[in-house]
């Protein structure tokens, strides 16, 4: 039986999710081209059973809400398929080309170091609103270290000279080392210091 790769280049053979939270919902069935045309898009939590490179290239093209606005909102935002799969797929050889391991198994291990177990909602009692620690969907966990990700990288080539493919390589690098310089890990601390002390 003929191995399927990753873009053809890179095995999945042999990563596993060490989270046992989040092991169903980072999906991991290789494909040559991660790209199903968002076919399964209307039904209820199928975007767990999509490979999670797709996942990345999907959240590469249209970043989400900050601060309640898309903060950048032209040239690779702009639902460009094939601009962001080659970005995607460059990033991951500039990732092998520094840490010499598998790129996917770096980004699997990057997006459990980066994913919160913990978050705040606030509650209204007596006319007063209070912060409240909930802890976190492992469906969201995965979605929210996807959306801190390509934000943070995005943010950090935006108006600079500094290439997206860096940056994403960059970002998934330091959260795989859980460097606070990953946005990502960076705001996973921040929330999970807000719900330690609101518990």
């Amino acid at each position: 039986m003929v191995e399927i790769k990753v873009f053809n280049l890179w095995s999945v053979e042999g990563i596993k999710v060490a989270d046992l939270g989040l092991e169903r919902y980072i999906c991991l069935d290789p494909r040559i081209v991660p790209k199903t045309g968002a076919r399964y898009a209307g039904n209820k939590f199928h975007k767990s059973k999509t490979f999670i490179v797709e996942r990345l290239i999907n959240k590469m093209m249209v970043t989400g809400h900050r601060a309640k606005k898309h903060k950048i909102t032209s040239y690779k935002q702009t639902g460009k398929g094939h601009t962001t799969y080659d970005i995607v797929e460059n990033t991951f050889k500039i990732i092998e080309k520094r840490t010499k391991k598998n790129p996917i198994e770096v980004f699997v291990k990057a997006l459990e170091n980066a994913a919160p177990r913990e978050e705040i909602i606030s509650i209204e009692y007596g006319g007063a609103r209070y912060p409240k620690s909930v802890e976190c969907a492992p469906q969201r966990r995965v979605d929210f270290a996807l959306r801190q990700m390509t934000q943070g990288a995005y943010s950090k080539s935006f108006n600079s000279k500094k290439s997206i493919e860096d940056a994403l390589a960059d970002e998934i690098i330091n959260a795989y080392g859980l460097s606070s310089n990953s946005a990502a890990v960076a705001k996973k601390q921040e929330l999970e210091r807000q719900a330690d002390s609101s518990r």
